[in-house]
């Protein structure tokens, strides 16, 4: 069965829900490795980034609860 962006998005939420926090290097490398590269792309910086059909399943999940931390590069739970 193929994964969809709805499950990674649903694991990226487990994960800031049960850390409190999920850095952006370590979901990418997770994903990559778990749920293979189509979820994922290079960003114009050049650095891998989750895809936005992932993070716009994430935004709807996570209704407002979660904030991302731009100097940090990571989400976490507010």
């Amino acid at each position: 069965m193929a994964v969809t962006a709805e499950q990674v998005a649903q694991w990226m939420l487990d994960e800031v829900r049960n850390k409190g926090i999920l850095h952006q290097e370590e979901a990418t490398q997770y994903i990559a490795s778990r749920f293979g590269e189509s979820f994922l792309y290079v960003n114009d910086n050049g650095n891998l980034s989750i895809g936005k059909d992932v993070k716009k399943a994430f935004r709807k999940l996570h209704k407002g609860r979660a904030a991302w931390e731009r100097d940090g590069f990571f989400w976490g739970w507010s």
